[in-house]
């Protein structure tokens, strides 16, 4: 097994965020030999934005617990999620919702537009709630550094959304890599074809809009600055804008980059550089570009070498892996990784369908044996880490710099053309400082992490 192998295998326990702990411990309702949890392993759980994705992830947590509290701004995105849970409290608020039930909750699923992650989340965190947090885990990176020191001070459980964390196939992937399938990395092509943009209604925002009844546009708005209500900007559709989503690179990072950056354990980059076509960020930031291209250096780290990462987002799509068959399709939404003696490609949510390319290269692979404990479903892994005291797979410490990634980019692409040079310890570009103003943009008037 080569060096860099072995010494990874010892980091990924420590740095990559498995729950190896949470493995060890048999919890008091397998050891009463029932399937359900007792009433007193109940945990008590409260949602924040239960539209959507929120729906699912309540769906999901729901299971042998209690979802006492529900808080949504949109009474006709979340009305299903409402009347499915009809025992629990509603709010609109979720600071009103803290301030009067904080002693009656165990734990929070924050699922709102990504501008109030952090705010909904650091409000939970510092009541010692435990927290599960839609992806990607901020809005910026001062929010992600703040999220993850209060998950740490406050010793809470926390989860990001990122459901392809606790796959069977990421665990594959890093298990070939560490084995040395595709000798050392050097080289990643990874992104996503959606287009989150909102050029093409630029001119929307110039109109006069009633805001609906079913929908509290000041708490829609939350820490982001003021503006009049367009419906532009949602449901759905706020990812396409700056002040609300973070583009394709924000929505699809922590799927498609998760599996490398566990197994080549990256870190932070050195540098980050945009490129984007037909878009002007000073006429057109507000919105998103509807692709982009941006390219990540990271520095050497252990035994592995430096590694350069690019980004395709939307229209701008990943190019075609150089090993694979001319009869089989390029990835569109995943990723293929370049080793000096090899090449794997994957798609989105844990490295899903994972396969060394050519297919003559992956029949003759001698598969490892497996050495990653596997995981429950994500969710389940997050609440058994509660109900252990274990630590979840993709908890706020692995998240967050991961989520940092993204963060990055959406900073680079205010500043194309520039490769900026990052300092991650003292969280400052070292070589533009007009960058660091977005490092933490401010929240309007009220609204504090």
């Amino acid at each position: 097994m080569p060096q860099s192998s072995r010494l990874t295998r010892r980091r990924f326990v420590g740095a990559a965020g498995t729950a190896v702990a949470a493995f060890t411990i048999v919890p008091r309702c397998a050891v009463a030999g029932s399937d359900e949890t007792p009433p007193n392993e109940k945990l008590s759980i409260a949602g924040i934005g239960v539209g959507g994705m929120g729906a699912g992830d309540i769906n999901a947590v729901s299971s042998g617990n209690n979802i006492v509290a529900l808080c949504d701004v949109d009474q006709n995105r979340s009305g299903g999620t409402f009347k499915k849970f009809s025992g629990a409290k509603p709010y609109r608020d979720f600071r009103q919702m803290f301030d009067e039930m904080e002693k009656q909750i165990d734990a929070v699923v924050v699922a709102t537009p990504d501008h109030c992650h952090a705010v909904a989340a650091m409000a939970a965190i510092k009541r010692g709630k435990h927290v599960y947090c839609e992806k990607p885990l901020a809005h910026s990176v001062h929010e992600v550094r703040a999220l993850m020191k209060a998950a740490k001070e406050h010793k809470v459980v926390t989860q990001l959304g990122n459901q392809g964390h606790s796959s069977e196939s990421i665990r594959v992937f890093c298990e070939w890599i560490w084995d040395g399938a595709i000798g050392r990395v050097h080289t990643i092509h990874a992104g996503c074809k959606a287009v989150n943009s909102g050029i093409d209604a630029l001119p929307q925002l110039q109109e006069q809009h009633e805001v609906p009844a079913h929908l509290d546009w000041d708490l829609w708005l939350g820490p982001a600055l003021d503006r009049p209500y367009c419906p532009a900007y949602l449901p759905g559709r706020w990812r396409g804008w700056v002040p609300f989503g973070n583009g394709t690179i924000g929505d699809w990072v922590c799927h498609v980059v998760d599996p490398v950056f566990w197994a080549l354990d990256l870190g932070a980059p050195q540098t980050v550089l945009a490129e984007a076509k037909d878009y002007d960020p000073q006429t057109q930031g507000d919105a998103y570009p509807k692709g982009d291209k941006l390219t990540f250096e990271f520095p050497a780290k252990g035994d592995r070498g430096p590694i350069t990462m690019v980004w395709h987002s939307g229209t701008e799509p990943i190019p075609r892996a150089p090993d694979l068959e001319p009869d089989r399709k390029p990835v569109q939404t995943g990723a293929f990784v370049l080793g000096d003696k090899g090449t794997i490609m994957y798609g989105s949510h844990g490295a899903g369908g994972v396969r060394i390319v050519p297919e003559a290269k992956m029949k003759e692979y001698q598969l490892p044996e497996k050495t990653i404990p596997r995981a429950k479903e994500h969710h389940q892994d997050w609440l058994h880490a509660i109900r252990t005291g274990g630590r979840a797979g993709s908890d706020f410490s692995y998240g967050g710099p991961l989520t940092e990634l993204a963060m990055l980019g959406v900073i680079a692409i205010k500043l194309l053309g520039t490769k900026l040079e990052w300092d991650a310890e003292r969280v400052q570009f070292t070589n533009c400082p007009e960058a660091n103003q977005y490092i933490n943009p401010p929240y309007r008037k009220g609204w504090s992490l």
